[in-house]
């Protein structure tokens, strides 16, 4: 029963980050001002910020997080499974 337990929630982290992981370029995308419609006056566009992140790069660290989230929440329930194993057979 806890193996059952470990693969599901396993795999339900895994689903997560894959959702993440998915529904980051959802997120990210946007359409030019003006689209759609004819380009009668020529749109200004005022910088506010320089610089700054691109969305593949925190596509990619929100990706790396997730992945290191499910690598630690299995390695934590198979330390906790193994450890009551343990103490019960002592």
């Amino acid at each position: 029963m806890n193996r059952i337990r470990s693969i599901r929630a396993a795999v339900a982290t895994l689903a997560g980050a894959l959702l993440a992981v998915a529904g980051a370029p959802a997120a990210f995308a946007s359409r030019p001002p003006g689209y759609g419609r004819p380009a009668t006056t020529p749109t200004t566009v005022h910088v506010i910020a320089a610089g700054g992140m691109p969305g593949w790069q925190i596509t990619l660290i929100a990706a790396g997080a997730a992945l290191v989230a499910a690598i630690v929440a299995v390695l934590a329930d198979r330390a906790w499974v193994a450890r009551r194993t343990h103490a019960t057979t002592a």
